[in-house]
């Protein structure tokens, strides 16, 4: 029993958190259950969980704020439940360090797949590797600290590892599908899930995010990673691409 790991479920609504915590039990988590933002607080600190799931919308607190102060305390992964769609609220719940986001109605199965991918993430040590340099961008693998220019660059867990693959595979054309199960370790899932992590990163290294420079959009076909001085053999020639609002 010592090793059975420990899921804080925290939804206002009981049906949510009586199915989620069900599903959990089955898959041999144990679970434990709040209804509001100070109830999960303390909950958290009493409890100690490997991961919370956490609803954006709670009485009391909401979940944005609710996270903040859970990631100021420790690392804890955080999966947030959102019933909004937009992209802005999926943006906040990854700015304030969630490490991923399920949008309502989900799947119960898929979330315990989900929790299951972020928990082995989670206990993974730190990849082996040389330092990853390109673009005046410095990734450090073992350490977890990504520099561009000599400055620090603030990253989630998943931003780091999406861009530490971009920059392993510079000039190739990465599909959403394909990022999804090398950086997120999912056979299947919302692909809009990878749109808002690349946006969230073009934020924090491009200079200009609406008109991108390293990270391309190959229409039809995924991203690449375009470092400056790349030979042209090793870029491939991307099909003509109409105007969209798509980045």
């Amino acid at each position: 029993m010592g090793n059975v790991q420990r899921v804080l479920v925290v939804d206002d609504d009981p049906t949510v958190s009586e199915v989620v915590a069900g599903y959990l039990e089955r898959a041999g988590f144990a679970v434990d259950r709040a209804a509001d933002g100070p109830g999960a607080l303390a909950a958290a600190r009493r409890c100690r969980p490997d991961l919370v799931v956490l609803d954006l919308m709670l009485p009391g607190m909401d979940g944005l704020r609710v996270c903040r102060t859970l990631r100021a305390d420790g690392p804890v992964p955080v999966i947030m439940l959102t019933a909004r769609s937009g992209e802005e609220d999926r943006i906040l719940g990854l700015e304030v360090g969630a490490d991923d986001y399920v949008t309502k109605p989900f799947s119960p199965r898929e979330l315990v797949l989900r929790v299951a991918s972020v928990l082995r993430r989670a206990s993974r040590p730190p990849a082996p590797g040389p330092v990853l340099r390109a673009a005046g961008l410095e990734l450090d693998p073992a350490a977890r600290r990504a520099r561009q220019d000599g400055r620090e660059l603030s990253l989630t867990q998943r931003e780091f590892d999406l861009l530490a693959h971009f920059l392993r595979h510079p000039g190739q054309v990465c599909g959403r599908e394909l990022l999804m199960r090398e950086v997120w370790g999912w056979e299947f899932g919302d692909l809009s899930t990878v749109t808002v992590h690349v946006r969230r990163l073009r934020s924090k290294i491009e200079e200009d995010p609406a008109r991108p420079l390293l990270i391309q959009t190959v229409w039809g076909a995924g991203y690449r990673f375009d470092p400056p001085h790349l030979p042209p053999r090793d870029r491939m020639q991307d099909p003509p691409r109409p105007r969209t609002a798509e980045s």
